[in-house]
Parts: C-alpha cells; sequence; structure tokens
C-alpha cells in the first residue's frame, strides 16, 4: 500500500495537469507545424493558398486556357521546380505566372516554364494580329530565382517589378523559335521597372532587348548573353520615368539590330537617366547602331525631346569592344537635354558607317568609334 504523502503528491501533480489549459499550447503547436509545411503545386488549383508554406514544390503540369498561377508563399520561402509547366493557349491576359513572394529562394531546377509562343506569333507582337498575354512571366517581391528557362513566350517573356534587392541568375529566356518566319516580336527578355535588382549570367535569344530598363535605381547586368536580339537598353523612358545608378558589365551581344542603347521617349517629361557606366562588355554582328544614346524615341536620330535629361554615361573600367556590319553606325548620340562630360574612353566600336555626334552640351572624352 503507497503512505499517505505518496498519495497526496500524485494527488498534486494530477490537480496541477488538469489546471493547465491545453488550448494554450495546441494553437501554437499547430501554427508551427503549418508554417514548416512543405507544399505541392501541381495544378491551378493547389497553387490557390500558400501562404503559410515555407517550401513549394511545383511539379510539371499543364495550365489550362483561361487560367493563371500565383506563387505567394510565405516570407524567405524556398520554391523549387521539379518538372515542366506548360501553358495552354489562352484568352488570359499576362502575366500567366506571378512570383509575389518576398525574400524568396526560387530554383527553377533547370526546368521550363513554357508559354507555347507558336500558338500566337504571327510577326505582330503586341501591336496587332493575334492577342497575346504579355508579360507571360512576373517577378514580385524579392530575394534570388535562377536555374529556369522561359520558353517561347508568346510576347514579353519576363517583367521584373520587385519591391527589395533581388538577384536574378543562371535564367534563360529561349524564343529562338521565334525567329522562323519572321514571327517572333516584342519578345523582350527582361524587362525591368525595379530598384536594386542583378540579373547576373543569364541569356536571352530572342526579338526585341534582350534587358529593358523602364525605371528603378541601382541595376547592374553582368556577364549575361543577348543573341540575336535588340540589345541591352536603357528606356524607352516614358514621363514620370527615371533610371539612375546603372552597370552594364562583362555581357556579350551578338547579331541583333542594336548592342547598347539609352531610349528617351521625345515628348517624355519629368524623366531622367543617370550615372550609366558600361565596362567590358562585348559587341559583335550589329546591323543597325552598336552605341545609340537617343531622346527622339520612337525615332533612332531623329527630333530629341528637352524634358527629360541624361547625365553621367561612360565607358571605363575595362573596355567595350563594338563590331558593326557594313550598312550599320558604331555610335549615335541624338541629344536635346545632355550634360556633364562623359568619358568614352573604354569605347572601342569599329566597322560600318562611323559615327554621328549631337551631344548637346555633354561633353564626350576619349574612345575609338
Amino acid at each position: 500500500m503507497p503512505s499517505l504523502a505518496t498519495f497526496l503528491r500524485l494527488a498534486s501533480l494530477v490537480a496541477v495537469a488538469f489546471a493547465v489549459p491545453m488550448n494554450n499550447t495546441t494553437p501554437a503547436s499547430r501554427t508551427d507545424t503549418a508554417k514548416r509545411a512543405t507544399c505541392t503545386v501541381n495544378s491551378v488549383a493547389s497553387a490557390a493558398d500558400l501562404s503559410d508554406c515555407t517550401a513549394v514544390v511545383i511539379t510539371g503540369f499543364t495550365v489550362p486556357s483561361g487560367e493563371t498561377i500565383t506563387i505567394a508563399a510565405a516570407s524567405g520561402a524556398t520554391v523549387t521546380m521539379t518538372g515542366d509547366l506548360v501553358f495552354a493557349q489562352t484568352t488570359a491576359a499576362g502575366p500567366l505566372i506571378t512570383f509575389d513572394t518576398d525574400n524568396i529562394v526560387f530554383n527553377g531546377g533547370d526546368r521550363n516554364i513554357n508559354g507555347n509562343g507558336a500558338l500566337y506569333w504571327d510577326g505582330e507582337g503586341t501591336d496587332g494580329g493575334v492577342t497575346k498575354p504579355h508579360p507571360f512571366v512576373k517577378f514580385k517581391g524579392s530575394g534570388t530565382f535562377e536555374d529556369v528557362t522561359v520558353l517561347n513566350s508568346p510576347a514579353q517573356a519576363i517583367s521584373v517589378g520587385t519591391t527589395a534587392a533581388t538577384i536574378i541568375q543562371h535564367v534563360t529566356v529561349d524564343n529562338s523559335a521565334g525567329n522562323a518566319g519572321g514571327l517572333g516580336a516584342n519578345t523582350d527578355g527582361f524587362d525591368i521597372s525595379a530598384s536594386d535588382v542583378t540579373v547576373s549570367a543569364c541569356t536571352v535569344n530572342n526579338q526585341d532587348d534582350c534587358v529593358a530598363m523602364n525605371s528603378g535605381t541601382n541595376i547592374v547586368i553582368e556577364d549575361s548573353t543577348c543573341i540575336g536580339s535588340h540589345g541591352i537598353s536603357i528606356g524607352s523612358i516614358a514621363s514620370d520615368h527615371s533610371v539612375s545608378n546603372v552597370k552594364i558589365s562583362g555581357n556579350t551581344i551578338s547579331g541583333g539590330l542594336y548592342g547598347l542603347r539609352i531610349k528617351v521617349d521625345a515628348d517624355a517629361t519629368d524623366a531622367s537617366v543617370s550615372d550609366v557606366i558600361y565596362e567590358a562588355n562585348t559587341v559583335s554582328g550589329i546591323t543597325e547602331y552598336g552605341v545609340l544614346i537617343t531622346q527622339s524615341y520612337p525615332d533612332n536620330d531623329g527630333t530629341p525631346g528637352t524634358s527629360a535629361p541624361i547625365t553621367g554615361v561612360s565607358f571605363s573600367g575595362g573596355t567595350t569592344s563594338v563590331s558593326v556590319d557594313s550598312s550599320a553606325f558604331t555610335l549615335v548620340v541624338d541629344c536635346g537635354a545632355c550634360s556633364g562630360t562623359w568619358d568614352f574612353s573604354d569605347l572601342d566600336a569599329s566597322g560600318g558607317k562611323g559615327h554621328i555626334i549631337a551631344a548637346n552640351d555633354a561633353v564626350i572624352s576619349g574612345g575609338t568609334y
């Protein structure tokens, strides 16, 4: 028989156990479990609510016509692809897939996001013909995006509208199939309207801008490859838009109409471009303009506007080599509101019809063109 003291101790422990409210611990436990959840996206419906998911796995599947996907997981989530995403022909407006997660770590696993562009391409792009959803892919939120191929976008491929520091690396935009018959058009690789963005070691094969920076500050485009494109562009810059503190470094641009461009709308107001550095780029096989800096867009070299200044452009830190075809210009500067001293000492441009310089109040020094 247990002693009275032992009995009393056991009774006390039981009383304490029943006195602890169970609902003080259970919800916290459930919440912790939910926040640790790994979620699988294998259909449009399964992507509907990922807000508690800290790990998301996207398997291969086809997105039906009329449907779009948004990956909005918990802040800091890892998102991984294990299969290809294929989008059926659709009348849905773009973007068809949006990544909207803060501090995301996205790894595409060298898989494809396939837009079935050939079902839309008609040579008219977004200017007419078949209605084309655009952009195809949207990067919002912030973080790192890597190791994925955006394949055959109907029109513009990737729109970057992130809200904090973002790195995009080892991402491929492959619209090379659009070269057949000249059917692909307006298939921009990366359209950037964001700050603190780095595009590194990416490849674009398309029929329009490889990269276009439309607004933002602190943007780096480095060690990337542009094939058959309209090159790396700042702009076009429209009213109330500005781009500043840009470094374009170590890129290879080949076989397109343009190499490096700054293009400002002729009618733009309250807009500007400032502090742009070109460093150690290689540009070759260009058929129109190796380097074009214009304030008369959509004209290449027309009557420039005067209400959207360009300042602080330089070719420095390593030679940027530009080679153009016989019918092309090496360098054209078409300014109505440019100023400052522009150091072009590391620009080496050759071939074609030479250059045209109308630099307004900017002073261009050094370089071969």
